[in-house]
């Protein structure tokens, strides 16, 4: 069996997947495929990897493939291909996603899912994914695509809707949401077999039932520790604690992102909200910096020290290679396509997170229903920018990048509409060949 790793030069998550497929029985024999268009990046992954190989028992075979003339390569007969790529990377163009922006009054904190940075990722990394979906089309039809890429639901509903690629999407933020919920309002004692359901959108997946082992709801107890928690002046998590307060229900991804994700809580007429719900600004460049400067010490002291045994971490994709692979049943929180209206109260075309079981039939995702209103409302607000953005990269009109950024909750409530177009082109320009040409 092949399993390929789209990104491999994303060391760090290479390391967490595959040392999670190498720590499965079901998985351990397979040919890991590594591919980049970064040689120097995609060789520090290999002899990571090949060191943690060689610790768990030297099964399987690690194989290295850089740039596009050979990725046909890299993909050719894989029955899974993991994508962690970054088109632009830090520098330039998430430095370009928040400068350009800043000129105009616009701050965030992410820009990775939505608000214009996460449109303009999501319109620079659509053309790569359409060439990965063509090649896979023709070398590996049969293959899964496990897609770890952001913006989540945009680049998933792309494959889902316009390649014949059979993807699920999936996000790390799911399986540990209740977790740190319950830890943060001091209910530890309720964690272990705790009960819950979680549907949605991607990062705004709302955890809609949470019980105790014995069936007892928990919300109740929740909400009465939301003041406490949020009167706490170090409190890092104050914009989903509003969300309860506000909307009734906790959602999956944390508050930086959140808080960028709707119109109440960046606001340049009222700064004093920063502060009160301690948003960090332009964190994710802050944390792209880290993380580089990071890399470079964790690298050069494996070197020296060799590899730290790995422990199988609680990412989905080797689970759901070997829930496949072995027929065994494993439940996921996956990002597909609401076909059949599997959460009714949003389009049939929108890409959602719901429950899914997998088996040896594949991702099987569940009905879920009605969303509470007010949450399904909530979801539609990020939803029109996330439609809107496929359309642009499908069409290659420039309108419907205006459009999205218009309709963008918190583009729209900072900025004018002739300043987005203004904004939308300054981006456009500043990206060049990173993008494609859109017409005017």
């Amino acid at each position: 069996m092949k399993i390929t790793f789209m990104g491999a030069g994303s060391t760090v998550f290479a390391r967490n997947v595959i040392g999670d497929c190498m720590c499965s029985e079901a998985l351990r024999d397979s040919v890991f495929a590594l591919y980049d268009i970064d040689a120097q990046r995609l060789e520090e992954s290999r002899i990571i990897l090949e060191a943690m190989r060689k610790a768990k028992g030297g099964y399987g075979k690690i194989e290295c493939y850089v740039g596009v003339e050979n990725r046909k390569d890299a993909l050719r007969g894989a029955s899974f291909v993991v994508n962690a790529i970054q088109v632009g990377l830090y520098d330039p163009c998430t430095i370009i996603d928040f400068e350009v922006p800043k000129k105009y009054g616009l701050r965030q904190t992410i820009g990775d899912t939505l608000g214009i940075g996460g449109i303009m990722r999501t319109l620079r990394t659509i053309p790569v994914m359409k060439g990965f979906a063509d090649d896979m089309a023709e070398v590996c039809p049969d293959a899964l695509f496990l897609n770890y890429v952001n913006p989540m639901a945009m680049l998933t509903g792309y494959m889902l809707r316009y390649t014949p690629i059979k993807t699920v999407g999936l996000c790390h933020s799911v399986q540990c949401c209740s977790d740190g919920l319950l830890r943060k309002l001091g209910m530890e004692d309720k964690l272990e077999g705790r009960k819950e359901l979680i549907a949605g959108i991607n990062h705004m997946g709302w955890l809609l039932e949470i019980k105790d082992k014995n069936g007892v709801d928990l919300y109740p107890e929740i909400k009465s520790r939301v003041d406490e928690y949020m009167a706490k002046p170090d409190a890092d998590d104050k914009v989903r604690m509003d969300y309860i307060k506000n909307f009734g229900y906790y959602c999956t991804e944390s508050s930086e992102h959140n808080a960028e994700y709707n119109m109440f809580y960046i606001k340049s007429k009222y700064p004093e909200l920063i502060e009160r719900y301690n948003i960090p600004l332009d964190e994710y460049p802050r944390r792209c910096v880290n993380q580089i400067e990071k890399w470079k010490k964790d690298y050069a002291e494996m070197l020296e020290k060799g590899v730290k045994e790995h422990e199988r971490s609680n990412e989905y994709a080797s689970r759901i290679m070997e829930a496949i692979v072995t027929g065994i049943p494993y439940e996921i929180g996956g990002n597909v396509l609401n076909t059949g209206h599997l959460i009714t109260n949003l389009p049939e075309n929108a890409c959602v997170e719901v429950p899914c079981l997998v088996n040896g039939y594949g991702v099987q995702p569940c009905r879920v229903g009605a969303l509470p209103v007010q949450c399904a409302a909530m979801n539609m607000t990020n939803i029109n920018v996330q439609l809107l953005t496929i359309e642009a990269a499908v069409t290659g009109k420039r309108e419907h990048i205006y459009q999205a950024a218009m309709l963008d909750p918190h583009t729209g409530s900072e900025l004018d509409v002739d300043t987005i177009k203004r904004m939308v082109d300054d981006l456009i320009e500043a990206h060049g060949s990173y993008l494609p040409k859109f017409s005017v």
